[in-house]
């Protein structure tokens, strides 16, 4: 049986004389691990947690297979510390010893009315790279971020669905299972592929080799969420996808499902000669401003069972003696202006891609083991959707526009001291780019996302 270590005794508490500073000799530098934290915006992110019920589905999806009694620390416990800590930018268990003694991430994984740490690294370590690489357990990481999606869109009630395709590389440096050279990335990485909502929520990631072809298995990432959404009350359902994704099975698929697609087209000389009279330059002097032509027809390819509706784009810019010109395939009936502003906007898609690359930190994939590393990217997204959540249900108007980085950097990363009383713990948060009056109102706005309580 294990005994509780006192504060007074953890690692990180200071046992020598204060330092002090040449400057102004007034100032002493004392450390006290256990008592103080630089993530007390942590608690804020808890909070929404704890009002739509997330984390805790954990509970119910994952198996634990360890045995004895001395099980320290329960599995939710040990998912939160690997959400929460890849959400402050601890982007794998490298420095869990040092969280393990934080107070704020203490009282998020339920240490905080007692003396005992979180988990170790090493007890971390076996977590993500032993338990959750099961088969059942990965499976059921895929699967959790849709369930934290279906809480929230119950909350937005949105009637319309927008579904971005992408790929990205994770570059790796070590002999990692299953990373390959990828030569239109010119490097050796992994090849994830990612499924967004026009709201930025991450509905489906899969960890890839990194030599596969971008549109390798988007039917096994995008069918489940299209399945999640079939009985749902949406209006209207769209998908957008760059020219990696131009597919004919693709397009039978959503037409089938009843999506409408905007999908950029790879250019070639038969769509050239269909706007063959939009690549001549107008004679006389050229325009000061950009000129843009469309063009909408019909084409079919000859490994296409069918034909479907081509818009096209010409842009003349001044100085330039080529018109930049691309192709969209699409089953929208809108003119082909309308069709080229919707497909523009999953530049939006490529932007959240960035921001899971370097807010959230998901290329952090060094494991050995392929099905660890698909573990890291699955808690990696889940920390993505926590902030994304909070991001767009909770932010006041002036800071809606904080990014990913900015929320870690200004929100996360504020410094709080807890203090315990005999019936409450109290943590005395710093107030600088975060006042009181905006914890107020996201607290009143996450307050709003509980649900309703009916008395019997």
């Amino acid at each position: 049986m294990s005994m509780a270590v006192p504060f007074s005794h953890l690692a990180g508490e200071s046992k020598s004389e204060a330092l002090r500073l040449n400057f102004d000799g007034r100032i002493k530098l004392d450390f006290h691990g256990t008592k103080l934290s630089s993530n007390g915006g942590l608690l804020l992110f808890r909070e929404l947690d704890a009002a739509l019920g997330l984390t805790e589905m954990a509970s119910w999806e994952l198996r634990d297979r360890r045995t004895g009694r001395n099980t320290q620390h329960t599995l939710l416990a040990l998912f939160r510390q690997s959400v929460f800590g890849r959400l402050a930018g601890y982007e794998d268990v490298n420095d869990a010893d040092r969280l393990s003694r934080d107070p704020v991430m203490r009282s998020i994984v339920g240490r905080g009315a007692d003396d005992r740490a979180a988990a170790s690294e090493s007890e971390m370590g076996r977590f993500e790279t032993g338990i959750l690489p099961d088969e059942r357990n990965l499976a059921a990481l895929v699967n959790l971020n849709g369930a934290w999606i279906n809480r929230v869109q119950a909350r937005r009630r949105s009637p319309t669905l927008i579904l971005d395709i992408d790929s990205s590389e994770s570059p790796v440096h070590g002999d990692q299972e299953g990373a390959a050279y990828n030569g239109y990335f010119g490097c050796v990485c992994y090849h994830p592929i990612f499924v967004f909502n026009q709201d930025g929520d991450l509905e489906r990631c899969a960890l890839r080799p990194g030599n596969v072809a971008s549109a390798n298995g988007w039917r096994d990432v995008l069918a489940p969420v299209i399945e999640r959404y079939r009985w749902q009350p949406l209006w209207r359902r769209y998908l957008r996808a760059d020219a990696a994704f131009a597919r004919p099975d693709m397009y039978a698929f959503l037409e089938q499902e009843r999506f409408g697609y905007a999908i950029r087209l790879p250019a070639n000389l038969v769509l050239g000669a269909k706007i063959g009279h939009l690549l001549k330059r107008r004679p006389g002097r050229p325009s000061l401003s950009v000129e843009r032509h469309f063009a909408s027809f019909s084409y079919r390819a000859e490994s296409w069972d069918t034909g479907r509706r081509v818009v096209a784009k010409v842009e003349w810019h001044p100085g330039e003696l080529l018109p930049q010109v691309g192709f969209l395939i699409t089953n929208l009936s809108v003119p082909a202006e309308r069709v080229f502003d919707f497909y523009n906007r999953r530049a939006t898609a490529e932007q959240w891609i960035k921001e899971g690359k370097y807010a959230i930190r998901w290329t952090r994939l060094s494991c050995r083991s392929f099905a660890a590393n698909a573990v890291r990217l699955q808690l990696h997204a889940l920390a993505y959707n926590l902030g994304n959540f909070l991001r767009t249900l909770a932010l006041p108007p002036e800071i809606a526009h904080w990014s990913l980085t900015s929320l870690r950097e200004r929100l996360i990363k504020i410094g709080a001291k807890v203090v315990r009383h005999a019936r409450s713990i109290t943590f005395q948060l710093a107030e600088v780019a975060v006042s009181c009056r905006l914890w107020k109102e996201m607290l009143a706005a996450i307050a709003g996302l509980r649900p309703v309580e009916h008395p019997p």
